[in-house]
């Protein structure tokens, strides 16, 4: 395998399993905290969000293994920017936070353009923020602190990390489906 292709695909795995992680954790925090099952239950959200018990959305995180490898792609030409300068997590977390928030392409829930353009109460505009911040910035500075002290350690735990996810969202999955009994 030529020297490319391998730094390609580490670089893929790292953001792929760090995207899966740093989305997971972000996404059960905020699901206890933020009470994403009353808040997708009712008022506007009830009408754009499937429910928490759906097979949908247990499956979710496992199925972010197709959005990583698509952020590896897209990350791939940039690396240098973020991975080999001072700060380089942040400059990462504000570039993600500025396309994924303040960029977006129409007037998305939750994103600025959606605050003028929807008629979505502040409130629920601003429910999945701090469940952006705390993705973005996982998924930033983890990135960056693994190519700059790159060990097997963390190799061996995204791996086992990423399985625990998928068995998970596979079990949450059945269970919404009626196959596995709680």
């Amino acid at each position: 395998m030529n020297k490319l292709k391998k730094e390609f695909l580490l670089f893929s795995w790292r953001v792929t399993s760090l995207h899966m992680i740093s989305y997971f954790i972000a996404g059960i925090l905020a699901f206890v905290f933020m009470k994403y099952e009353r808040q997708f239950a009712t008022g506007n959200l009830s009408i754009i969000m499937k429910p928490t018990d759906s097979p949908w959305i247990a499956i979710a995180p496992a199925l972010q293994i197709i959005r990583g490898f698509i952020v590896s792609l897209v990350l791939y030409p940039f690396k240098d920017v973020f991975l080999s300068s001072k700060y380089g997590w942040l400059k990462l977390w504000l570039l993600i936070i500025g396309l994924s928030y303040f960029s977006t392409i129409g007037p998305t829930p939750g994103s600025f353009e959606g605050l003028f353009f929807t008629k979505f109460a502040l409130s629920e505009h601003l429910l999945g923020f701090p469940e952006m911040l705390l993705y973005t910035f996982l998924f930033s500075f983890l990135l960056c602190f693994w190519y700059k002290k790159p060990s097997k350690t963390i190799m061996i735990t995204s791996i086992i990390f990423i399985i625990l996810i998928v068995i998970m969202s596979a079990l949450g999955a059945l269970s919404g489906l009626g196959i596995l009994k709680n």
